[in-house]
């Protein structure tokens, strides 16, 4: 069966057709547009969902929706979206009255790690933990080849882990979460604060690799705080393998230095854990919302 894939974010919104055999025929990209409210999002996926499948002639298909947040156990309502006209909005409902049949939704990251455990970096690995690190922060649990949800759909929300009782307040209303230490959106906001200058990441990093001595400790205060948060997360799950994507990801320091801080604190005497980058690039969150389709 044909396969329709949506990856839902802030800032865009992506989805792909996927044949029998998995291989990508179309994919298409939209703004989210999220000044313009929750019922402009449902809009926007309901008719990108009828785009793909007219591409694919409308055969029989599968449609897998990955969000930013999740929904809850008790009333169904989007809950934790970084989205946040999406809260508490019964986004999978109102699609599917829309699309007037059934839609697979999940965290966006639980979709990360499902294609990258199936297709990508993870392959063959049993248990697989795929770390989002973009505007937010987010994690999800592949077990056997199945996405682990846990008994409230939160297993793996890493990002809202608080490695600081008395760090930055949270969109989650708690105070010093992963997110709002070792995210793209965070290190902006921090450098920011500390230096009264707007830099995306990237530009950070390209002044730490000049030499910059400010630069230089700004990332190495990320290091330790990702250290930190990545040897908690490995002390509790201890997966065959951690995948990281999202675009800090890119930073290829991350892999050594980073990673070095991880050592420094895990519960053992070694790191055994890989911990590697992303394999299917930003493709991973759309093909991941694909194989979760019902």
């Amino acid at each position: 069966m044909h396969r329709i894939g949506i990856d839902f974010g802030g800032t865009k919104i992506e989805g792909i057709a996927l044949d029998e055999q998995g291989r990508e025929l179309f994919r298409k990209r939209i703004p989210t547009e999220q000044p313009k409210g929750y019922e402009s999002i449902v809009s926007r996926l309901v008719a990108l969902v009828h785009d793909l499948a007219g591409q694919l002639g409308n055969p029989p298909h599968t449609v897998g929706i990955g969000i930013p947040g999740t929904l809850s156990v008790k009333t169904g309502l989007v809950k934790g979206s970084n989205t946040v006209c999406t809260i508490g909005r019964p986004l999978k409902e109102d699609i599917e009255h829309a699309l007037r049949r059934p839609v697979g939704i999940m965290n966006d990251a639980n979709c990360f790690a499902m294609a990258e455990a199936i297709h990508g970096a993870g392959k063959g690995k049993n248990m697989v933990f795929g770390v989002i690190m973009g505007t937010g922060c987010g994690g999800g649990i592949v077990y056997k080849g199945e996405v682990f949800n846990g008994l409230q759909s939160i297993a793996g929300e890493w990002g809202h882990m608080a490695i600081d009782p008395n760090g930055p307040l949270c969109y989650c209303k708690t105070r010093g979460c992963v997110e709002t230490f070792i995210s793209g959106g965070a290190l902006q906001k921090r450098w920011q604060e500390q230096h009264g200058e707007a830099l995306k990441f990237q530009e950070i990093e390209a002044r730490y690799r000049a030499g910059d001595k400010a630069a230089g400790l700004f990332v190495q205060s990320f290091f330790e705080y990702f250290g930190r948060a990545m040897a908690n997360l490995i002390n509790i799950l201890d997966p065959d393998i951690v995948v990281l994507g999202g675009g800090v990801s890119n930073f290829n320091d991350l892999y050594t230095k980073g990673v070095a801080e991880v050592a420094k604190r895990i519960f053992s005497d070694t790191l055994e854990t890989p911990i590697v980058k992303h394999q299917l690039g930003d493709s991973a969150g759309v093909i991941g919302a694909a194989l979760i389709g019902v």
